[in-house]
């Protein structure tokens, strides 16, 4: 994937679709979801997949809302595998069983990430080592599949402390570990302050075997600091949501705001040279590591166009998600 990615900068890397807004739980920081959303159609679910391989997506994420929530899920997994490319899913781990850790081996799934927020439930998360550490046993029993644990800092976490637990845990189970800081209301970053930094330093350092080595932006993001760097959302990461719009991230819903039965290589070509003025203080992780194979090259030289008749004329802001996304 990294040796197409810097080979070629005309095709996607990574591709969030978001198979159902609907999702089990409620917490408080995150509005990515709600509780009665009707999952996907599948065969909508197939088009969207084919058009993204197509258009040479390397990696399709399934994410939410919750993933595990759309009836045939499995199938989804296996459509994207079916055309190469790698399958992913981002989930709250909360509907994971033994069966259904099996069902995903043989769906093809080839990561799985799960964000676990603190050692206890609490008012603003309910996603707690407490509650879902006999899940990560059966992962470790069970998947063929990498899986990553991602801890959380910043807004809203009481004990930054649970964050160095929730790694160490994750990495005595043989699974890689990174954390995530939590951004302000509009996705842009807001510092950690002095004892959240050193234990995110003590995070980072635990996950130097996994792809969290390359996360320098986040040492930046967790003193404060700006990154300059080319966002190429839009082309080389795309946020598919659950209508089928493609979008720059979770956090910047309406840009471009185009169907994805509509969006062509040539969107592509637009979007790598469109600068994104939220660049600089952006706390989202995926689309920054993506970026990564394209910083060295191309400029950006043009400004966004407004966003597709489907949205609203201005750029939508969504709160933040410590979902990694």
């Amino acid at each position: 994937m990294i040796a197409w990615g810097l080979a070629s900068s005309g095709h996607p890397i990574l591709v969030h679709l978001i198979p159902t807004r609907r999702c089990n739980l409620s917490c408080a920081y995150c509005n990515e979801y709600d509780d009665f959303s009707k999952p996907v159609p599948l065969e909508e679910m197939y088009r969207r997949i084919d058009h993204l391989a197509e258009l040479g997506a390397a990696i399709m994420t399934q994410s939410g809302g919750e993933p595990l929530l759309h009836p045939q899920l499995d199938q989804i997994i296996a459509r994207v595998r079916s055309h190469g490319a790698l399958a992913g899913m981002i989930t709250n781990g909360y509907l994971l069983t033994a069966d259904r850790i099996q069902q995903l081996n043989r769906a093809g799934l080839d990561h799985l990430q799960i964000s676990i927020d603190n050692s206890q439930p609490d008012e603003i998360s309910k996603k707690s080592m407490k509650v879902l550490d006999q899940k990560l046993v059966l992962l470790a029993e069970h998947a063929e599949f990498q899986v990553n644990i991602n801890s959380v800092l910043g807004s809203g976490v009481k004990n930054p402390e649970d964050a160095l637990a929730v790694a160490r845990r994750a990495l005595a189970l043989g699974f890689t570990s990174t954390v995530g800081v939590l951004h302000d209301g509009n996705g842009q970053l807001k510092p950690l302050n002095t004892r959240e930094q050193a234990i995110f330093d003590q995070v980072m350092e635990l996950g130097k075997r996994s792809y969290s080595r390359f996360n320098q932006f986040q040492h930046n993001i967790a003193r404060g600091r700006e990154n300059q760097w080319r966002c190429r959302s839009g082309a080389r990461y795309l946020y598919v949501c659950e209508d089928g719009l493609v979008h720059w991230c979770s956090q910047q819903r309406g840009y471009p705001g185009t169907p994805l039965a509509q969006y062509t290589k040539e969107d592509l070509r637009r979007e790598y040279r469109t600068e994104k003025s939220c660049a600089p203080r952006c706390t989202v992780s995926c689309v920054q590591q993506v970026s990564m194979l394209d910083n060295w090259r191309n400029p950006q030289t043009l400004q966004p166009r407004m966003a597709g008749p489907q949205q609203s004329d201005s750029l939508i802001q969504l709160s933040s998600s410590p979902r990694g996304k």
